[in-house]
């Protein structure tokens, strides 16, 4: 079993998959930071002086000065404002994602098709192999392509 696990952690993909986690998590970091210190305060000016952070509904039937206040006196809250900048960190992160794999793609040179081996009997449409001058399941006879 030992033995199986080390062949398992010796793939690359593996390896591969993990290095893409760490990578992840260190990148989703920054962009909450962009998000949370750089985006979101003039949004929130924008839209007169909101920080979404704060933006809750209170549960309880207290009233609390902030999201922090109603969270320590263990308050039940629903907190919108964090949804919204998890909403919008989650979309900065995708866009990010989507023109890096773009930008992959561009660079990483297009597989090229094989050469066909076979073709279609015209009468049965089975594969038959490119040089068959008779189809082996209707025997039909067929012409020769000329190799180039």
């Amino acid at each position: 079993m030992f033995k199986e696990f080390r062949t398992f952690i010796n793939r690359g993909n593996v390896i591969d998959l993990a290095v893409g986690v760490v990578i992840g998590t260190a990148f989703g970091k920054i962009i909450t930071s962009l998000v949370e210190d750089i985006i979101m305060p003039p949004i929130g000016l924008l839209v007169g002086k909101v920080d979404f952070t704060d933006l809750y509904i209170n549960l309880s039937g207290k009233d609390y000065a902030s999201l922090a206040d109603a969270k320590a006196a263990g308050a039940a809250t629903i907190n919108y404002g964090l949804f919204i900048n998890n909403i919008i960190n989650f979309l900065i992160i995708a866009f990010c994602i989507f023109l890096v794999i773009r930008q992959l793609n561009k660079l990483t040179p297009k597989k090229e098709e094989a050469p066909a081996t076979t073709k279609e009997c015209p009468a049965c449409l089975s594969n038959i192999p490119l040089k068959a001058t008779r189809c082996p399941a209707c025997t039909t006879h067929l012409e020769v392509q000329a190799e180039a």
